[in-house]
């Protein structure tokens, strides 16, 4: 338990409470009494049974799916704990919903992760912490401090102790975009990079062209920061395997899973996809090849050294 002038509450929504628990858990405290539910109409209810005056509180809810409901449940709630005069609010977003509307990028397109850190900010957030955002330029939409974790390290953690040798480990970047991932990744492993060079004709649906890189009779780890319907990743795998891959491993901060991603999983040549769980996984969703591992450690660790107002980038080294 740690020791403060005011006092450390964690509360949560319907989003994570797993993760909320086991936060509170490492902190040594128990999460907030909160009751979040809807009125018949569907509108959120809040009913906080609590004081919060003067604490520092910490809200953790990862705007997952349903994510509209998923954000006026954060959104509401830090309205409630900021005219319950709480002292500082620090609205904690494992994983960041509507983040890759992040820019133009064709004409009248919304910038929606923009509104909604807007909206984070209005409701009363003090500070954000959240990680492995989209893009890093997110951290720039809010006028509030923000604290962006990494996740890599913990799932490098994971594959160093696959002990894989280094001569025959790659890793791979599914797309250009994601290469500066990827580098920061085969830095930790000590493993060369290549990066799938694709086309993508339309949203939710991606197609391979070439492989720029040396993958043949090697171990391939595939990442990126999120798995959305899981094209990109199997339609990946495929490849590496018919260019000579020994086995392809992927591996992602955020499991989103929608649609046919947990199907296409079980039926590709992925040898075992590595996720975080910024995001629940549902039972549905809990196959063999998803091995889940937990970001409560650091999450406890940054939200101790928020309320000791401690340096948080720390946790970056």
């Amino acid at each position: 338990m740690i020791t403060h002038g005011k006092n450390i509450k964690i509360f949560c929504g319907n989003a994570n409470p797993e993760l909320a628990k086991e936060i509170a858990d490492i902190i040594g405290i128990n999460v907030g009494n909160a009751e979040v539910g809807n009125f018949s109409d569907g509108e959120i209810s809040i009913n906080i049974n609590e004081t919060v005056r003067g604490a520092d509180v910490f809200v953790v809810q990862p705007t997952c799916a349903p994510v509209n409901d998923h954000l006026m449940e954060l959104l509401i709630m830090m309205d409630a704990f900021r005219r319950a005069s709480a002292g500082r609010i620090t609205a904690v977003i494992p994983y960041y919903g509507y983040a890759r509307q992040d820019r133009k990028a064709k004409a009248r397109d919304p910038i929606t992760a923009k509104l909604v850190a807007d909206l984070i900010h209005a409701a009363g957030a003090d500070r954000v912490l959240t990680m492995d955002l989209h893009a890093a330029q997110i951290q720039g939409y809010f006028n509030i401090p923000v604290d962006n974790l990494q996740g890599e390290p913990i799932l490098a953690k994971y594959f160093r102790n696959l002990n894989i040798p280094d001569d025959e480990l790659v890793v791979v970047s599914p797309d250009i975009g994601g290469v500066t991932r990827a580098r920061k990744f085969a830095d930790r492993l000590h493993a060369p990079i290549a990066i799938i060079d694709k086309r993508r004709p339309k949203a939710n649906v991606s197609e391979v062209m070439n492989v720029i890189g040396d993958i043949k009779d090697k171990t391939v780890i595939m990442i990126d920061d999120m798995i959305d319907t899981a094209g990109t990743i199997t339609n990946g795998a495929k490849a590496l395997m018919e260019l000579g891959a020994k086995e392809v491993y992927a591996c992602c901060t955020h499991p989103v899973l929608s649609g046919p991603a947990v199907e296409r999983i079980q039926n590709s040549v992925l040898k075992e996809v590595v996720v975080l769980n910024t995001i629940p996984l549902p039972e549905a969703k809990r196959i063999d090849k998803i091995k889940s591992l937990s970001v409560a450690p650091i999450f406890a660790e940054a939200i101790k050294r928020i309320y000791e107002d401690l340096s948080v980038s720390k946790l970056f080294e």
